[in-house]
C-alpha cells in the first residue's frame, strides 16, 4: 500500500493503479477506497463513475469511513451513477460521520455540510428510515 501511495504522488498513476487493484481485489477498504476516488475522477483511468460506486460501496460495506462518505456522496449529489437515494445517502453519510477521526476533520466538516443539505430536502419519514438503516448497519468482513 506505501508502494502505491508513494506512486501516486510521484504521479505515476499506472504503477498506483495496478497495485491498488491487487489490493482492492484482495478485499482492502482502503485500496478500494483510493482506486475508487481514481475512477471517480479519472485519474490514471478511464473516468467510470459506475466503477467507482462498486468500489466505494465494497470498502463502505466494511466500516471504511471516507467510502461510506464517498458513497454518501454519490448516492445523494452525483451524476446520475448510482441513481438518486437520499435514504441510503443519508445513511452512508451518517456512518462516515461517526468513523470519522479528527485527522479526518475536514472530510468530516464536509460530511456534516452534505448531511445537512439531504436532511433539508428529505421528509420526516425518509429521516427516520434512514437513521433506522444507520443504526441497523453491520459491517461485512472481507470475505477474500
Amino acid at each position: 500500500m506505501k508502494q502505491a501511495a508513494g506512486a501516486y504522488e510521484r504521479k505515476d498513476m499506472a504503477t498506483a493503479v495496478r497495485i491498488w487493484k491487487v489490493w482492492a481485489a484482495k478485499g482492502n477498504a482502503e485500496a478500494q477506497t483510493l482506486l475508487g476516488a481514481m475512477y471517480w475522477s479519472g485519474e490514471g483511468v478511464p473516468r467510470d463513475h459506475k466503477e467507482a460506486a462498486k468500489l466505494f460501496l465494497q470498502a463502505a460495506q466494511q466500516g471504511y469511513a471516507r467510502a461510506q462518505n464517498d458513497i454518501g456522496f454519490m448516492l445523494g449529489f452525483g451524476e446520475g451513477i448510482p441513481p438518486q437515494d437520499d435514504v441510503e445517502a443519508y445513511k452512508w453519510l451518517s456512518l462516515a460521520i461517526d468513523r470519522y477521526t479528527v485527522k479526518n476533520q475536514e472530510r468530516l466538516d464536509q460530511a456534516r455540510k452534505d448531511l445537512a443539505t439531504l436532511k433539508a430536502r428529505m421528509t420526516p419519514a425518509q429521516i427516520s428510515e434512514a437513521e433506522r438503516r444507520a443504526k441497523a448497519w453491520k459491517p461485512v468482513v472481507s470475505k477474500r
